[in-house]
């Protein structure tokens, strides 16, 4: 694994992201992530790496048009770029040789 590998809830949200496609802002991240990870995570966590992958490069930002129902505020909106797909090629693959031959216990 590269010194710039992904954590697991890196991983999860940036799967989140790219299922949510251009609907994937801080709300609908925890929604996918309880939906589909079964994970209960706050919306502070989730900002926070998500702000932490927009620095290095692995998520962008746009924000979205205002809305009377956030009170005239808009939603921030994210996609995964291009530089976050070798990262989650390398954790699968890394966690499918750990997995290897001990499918028996799973």
């Amino acid at each position: 694994m590269s010194r710039d590998s992904l954590g697991e809830f890196e991983q999860l949200v940036l799967l989140a992201c790219l299922r949510l496609e251009e609907r994937a802002y801080t709300v609908a991240i925890i929604e996918e992530l309880k939906a589909r990870a079964g994970r209960s995570v706050s919306h502070a966590s989730v900002h926070v790496a998500l702000t932490r992958m927009e620095k290095k490069g692995l998520v962008r930002s746009a924000l979205g048009q205002a809305t009377a129902a956030r009170g005239g505020r808009p939603k921030r909106y994210f996609r995964v770029t291009p530089a976050a797909f070798p990262l989650l090629r390398e954790s699968r693959d890394a966690l499918l040789r750990m997995w290897q031959g001990l499918e028996p216990l799973g």
